[in-house]
């Protein structure tokens, strides 16, 4: 049974179903067809053997709006049957159950589970998941459902900081995780949701492990057990691993967009640019010109030195100030290119109105204003960008004390401003804040923040030092959408300038990448 992330991207009536199964690798596919009048919904059901293109079922199904999810237990039944599977209790009992007698508590449902489907984790996706999920267990307070995605959306945001990493996300995202398995303790989503909590807010790998494999027994079929496994694994520094739960994963859910993207990402970190540009193609083959593909696909062209390439990627792209990973990488080429002229007046648009849900995304994206500036030639303007930056950075420390990416924001703006001890104490602290023995995903991002301060502020035995262990290791990039640092970024980057005649500088710019 193939999950439907992975079946919802084709046409309503497709026309080749046997390259769909072939696809898929399934050999029966279910389709149908749904119209409603008022209240009253008919569903037509068939089932064919993609070998032979023939129908070996096929029934209509007359109910009310209300009483729509006894046709999911039914047709199940049906297939089951005809397919002469034998469904045990907990299966059964699985298909008989009604997630929520509230039709528009499960619309809210599907529309915030689509956007939990998109390829990157970005802010807009993460809002549009947590609006409607909120907006389905207040239609429904006992939609344990409801409640676990809502748990695990939040989870995910505040794991990946695409919504800012509060206490009050972290509490929604608990609450909603023990509403679900309050309401209902043998769902497998609940558990799910739980062990993704203990993952993405507490970084408590061993019990989101146990709460991962005690899932595992109610959804056996489910994508998101090893998916869930694999991040676990690769931030243990366990790659492999990750990338065979990843492999089992994608076998359960083969067209599931964000999990292909997942892939492409470990291949990233690893510094696989081919089998990460394969990955990201097959994502395009499934969402076409998706944003923030097309983004990543520039990060490695980056990554590799070929600004030309990324060029073309980024140029007719327009994101907009909720997606500020793109923007970032935007910023970026810009400054790889030191043609920075066309994107500071885009910053400073999007600087003009910011979005006060974007908490401190805003000064980031201030940050990379002044570093923009400041490569044009424009020392004033990146040194007032800056010093706004900083105040607006700094008060969110209060509730976000621990966060290594706003630490880290702090440092580069502080080394901007040339305040040196600053620069160096906040590197230190990101460090502190994200140690690498506790995730080797991420864990390098505040090293390689140090070695960007430590090269600006002329301390080269530190930078060169800190360089050297980045470029031995796998992790994900500095910039949002980015790779980590390879050698032609060191030669591409104004930001190591200071570094350009030091015979070890030169040893790492011929550096084959690390794998």
């Amino acid at each position: 049974m193939i999950s439907r992330t992975s079946t919802q991207h084709y046409e309503s009536a497709p026309e080749n179903l046997r390259d769909i199964a072939r696809q898929l690798g399934v050999a029966h596919i279910l389709e149908g067809s749904v119209q409603r009048s008022g209240d009253a919904v008919r569903v037509n059901v068939q089932l064919i053997n993609a070998a032979t293109d023939s129908h070996v079922w096929a029934d209509t199904f007359d109910r009310k709006l209300t009483d729509i999810f006894s046709v999911e237990s039914d047709v199940a039944k049906a297939v089951a049957d005809q397919l002469r599977a034998k469904l045990s209790g907990h299966e059964e009992q699985e298909i008989a159950a009604k997630p929520t007698d509230n039709p528009e508590a499960y619309d809210a449902y599907l529309r915030g589970l689509a956007y939990t489907l998109k390829a990157v984790p970005s802010t807009a996706n993460a809002l549009g998941g947590q609006k409607y999920l909120r907006e389905a267990v207040r239609l429904d307070p006992k939609f344990a459902l409801g409640w676990a995605l809502l748990s695990m959306v939040n989870s995910r945001a505040y794991g990946t900081q695409s919504l800012q990493p509060t206490v009050a996300l972290r509490e929604e995202a608990r609450q909603a995780a023990e509403t679900a398995l309050t309401l209902q303790p043998g769902l497998g989503e609940a558990l799910l949701a739980t062990g993704s909590y203990y993952y993405a807010c507490l970084k408590d790998y061993d019990t989101a492990v146990r709460y991962f494999e005690q899932a595992r027994k109610l959804l056996p079929n489910s994508s998101r057990i090893p998916e869930s496994l694999a991040y676990v694994a690769r931030r243990r520094g366990d790659w492999d691993r990750s990338e065979s739960y990843l492999q089992e994963a994608e076998r359960l859910d083969p067209r599931n967009a964000y999990l292909i993207t997942q892939r492409a990402g470990n291949y990233i970190c690893l510094r696989r640019f081919p089998e990460a540009l394969r990955k990201l193609d097959e994502v395009l083959n499934i969402t076409p010109d998706d944003l923030d593909t097309l983004v990543l696909k520039a990060g490695i062209a980056q990554a590799e030195g070929d600004l030309p390439r990324a060029a073309g990627l980024l140029a007719p792209l327009h994101p907009s100030g909720d997606n500020p990973g793109a923007l970032d990488t935007q910023a970026y080429q810009a400054i790889l290119e030191r043609r920075p002229a066309e994107i500071i007046p885009r910053l400073k648009d999007i600087l003009a109105k910011p979005d006060p849900a974007l908490g401190y995304f805003n000064g980031d994206l201030r940050f990379w204003l002044g570093w923009a500036q400041e490569v044009a030639g424009e020392h004033a303007a990146a040194q007032e960008s800056w010093r706004q930056a900083r105040s607006e950075l700094e008060p969110f420390l209060k509730e976000q004390p621990e966060n290594y990416l706003l630490i880290g924001d702090l440092a580069l703006t502080n080394m901007g401003l040339g305040d040196k001890a600053a620069a160096l104490a906040l590197s230190e602290q990101a460090i502190a804040a994200n140690p690498i023995e506790k995730d080797a995903l991420t864990g390098p991002i505040p090293i390689e923040i140090f070695a960007r301060v430590a090269a600006q502020m002329g301390e080269p035995d530190r930078a060169i030092t800190a360089l050297q262990k980045l470029l031995s290791i796998p992790y994900a990039g500095f910039v949002a959408l980015g790779s980590p640092l390879t050698p032609a970024l060191l030669r591409l980057d104004p930001m190591f300038e200071p570094l350009r005649k030091d015979p070890r500088f030169q040893k790492l710019l011929a550096s084959p990448s690390a794998r």
